[in-house]
């Protein structure tokens, strides 16, 4: 029952002579509570700064031109990452000198499909830990997301250097794989990233540097196949076929990888090893495939010099698939170019 109907509900229960004593008990508790509860919550809002996140839906323009939306946060369906979110803000606002608890609020508000915000909170961090290559690594990523690649190029830079002669470590997930065992590294995303925004403004030399940087320390299957995907894909764009096969050697169909499946399967196709019917399926509809694979499979068409057929997968995957994927994003920067 609502505060103002137990107001007016109560004297009137009062007057009668005849009221239940266990009504009148119950209702009284009821008011009690609601009283307790409002001043509770109210203060713990109001004391700790943390209210429910709000997003903004306009993230920015795409390489074509097109709005980048973010969808609005449902309370219901989004309660999970709203509530990660809240208590990231909270870890923080209560240990501001620890640099990882920044971190994971700018992680979690971008899940929450806010990069504008994230940046803005990697930025604060930068301010504050102006030598952690951690928050310039991620904020590189944001920026990449909403196709800023210079920024993000500077600050993976800025990250190489930090981290020169330091010792790696684990980068825990902040969204589980099958097995709940994180498979990167600070230093081989860092590498990742810059070759990934390289590799978006046509610098092909510098995204092969850093493709290969990673994948020379990538000491799991899932971070080589990923980072080989990249390297051979330069390499074919470059020009440089045996140097490309020679990196699809290593490749076989019973590595066990758990996390960056679509990659390993386009090493497959590239191989011979898989056809293009194993990649989308049956029906052909490349609009079933997912974004990775989607983008695998029209590069493949582009560097065998099928342009209009690749030109089609790319037009596709800008369409239907998630603007924020890194897959998408590529085939925007080649359509913007192909134009």
């Amino acid at each position: 029952m609502k505060l103002y109907s137990l107001l007016i509900v109560l004297p009137r229960e009062l007057s009668f002579r005849k009221a239940s004593k266990r009504r009148l008990i119950r209702k009284l508790f009821q008011l009690t509570l609601i009283l307790v509860l409002g001043i509770s919550c109210n203060t713990t809002i109001r004391n700790s700064g943390i209210v429910s996140p709000v997003i903004d839906t306009l993230q920015g323009v795409s390489l074509l031109g097109n709005k980048l939306i973010a969808e609005s946060l449902n309370p219901e369906t989004d309660s999970a990452r709203i509530s990660a979110y809240i208590q990231a803000e909270k870890n923080y606002l209560e240990n501001p000198g620890d640099a990882m608890a920044l971190i994971w609020k700018g992680r979690r508000m971008a899940y929450l499909g806010d990069y504008k915000k994230a940046i803005d909170i990697f930025t604060e961090g930068i301010d504050k830990f102006p030598d952690d290559a951690r928050i310039y690594r991620h904020r590189g990523h944001r920026y990449i997301s909403l196709r800023q690649f210079d920024k993000a190029i500077s600050d993976l830079e800025k990250a190489v250097e930090l981290i020169d002669g330091t010792e790696d470590m684990t980068e825990p997930d902040g969204i589980a794989n099958a097995r709940n065992q994180p498979v990167s590294t600070t230093h081989r995303n860092i590498w990742y990233h810059l070759g990934l925004a390289c590799y978006l403004v046509d610098d092909m030399e510098n995204a092969l540097r850093g493709f290969k940087e990673c994948l020379a320390i990538s000491d799991n299957p899932d971070m080589k196949v990923a980072s080989s995907h990249w390297v051979y894909m330069i390499l074919r764009r470059l020009g440089r076929e045996d140097e490309a096969s020679a990196i699809l050697e290593p490749v076989t169909a019973d590595m066990d990888v758990y996390e960056n499946m679509s990659y390993h399967s386009l090493l497959l196709f590239y191989k011979g090893e898989l056809s293009e019917s194993d990649l989308i399926g049956e029906t052909g509809e490349i609009s079933t495939a997912g974004n990775a694979v989607l983008y695998g499979l029209g590069n493949w068409y582009y560097y065998n010099g099928d342009t209009e057929k690749a030109e089609e997968i790319f037009k596709t995957l800008v369409d239907k698939g998630i603007w924020a994927a890194f897959g998408t994003i590529a085939a925007e920067a080649d359509l913007a170019r192909m134009k």
